[in-house]
């Protein structure tokens, strides 16, 4: 890891690659193109605007519980809105938006475009790299971060 650890951001981490369909796909297209990609999220697009993710998790939740046919447009089954984060935000940034929005994946948005996707497991493999020092450097810049944001005696 870099001697300037708290200076890791989103696009040092983010998967660059992502993969979008149409909000009139079925789930058996994005399905399909998931398992051929490799990937667990495909963003859905309306108006090549971001508008939801469709995850695997979605597909054993959502499709199986409510015995979806696959036939079924992804914009029934997407996850919407869609929770961004942007690709110079820190990695404590991404860790306290998937902790308190309960997701596991965000897209990176810049100038309205994806121009990336982070992963609660590349937010893993990034601190398991990371010493005691810099994730208490990270941590107190993330937390005077969200203290000036949010603050109502700013």
């Amino acid at each position: 890891m870099s001697e300037d650890a708290k200076g890791i951001t989103v696009k040092d981490i983010m998967t660059k690659s992502v993969i979008a369909v149409d909000s009139t796909a079925t789930v058996n297209e994005a399905a399909k193109m998931m398992e051929d990609a490799k990937v667990g999220s495909v963003i859905v697009m309306e108006n090549n605007t971001p508008v939801g993710i469709v995850t695997d998790r979605d597909f054993a939740v959502k499709v199986a519980a409510h015995a979806y046919q696959i036939s079924t447009s992804v914009k029934q089954i997407m996850s919407s809105p869609l929770i961004t984060i942007g690709p110079d935000e820190s990695v404590w940034m991404i860790s306290d938006l998937m902790y308190t929005r309960g997701v596991r994946k965000l897209p990176v948005i810049e100038n309205d475009q994806v121009i990336g996707m982070v992963t609660a497991t590349d937010l893993v493999n990034q601190l398991a790299v990371s010493t005691d020092e810099d994730i208490q450097k990270m941590f107190h810049e993330s937390i005077i971060k969200v203290y000036k944001q949010y603050s109502p005696y700013n």
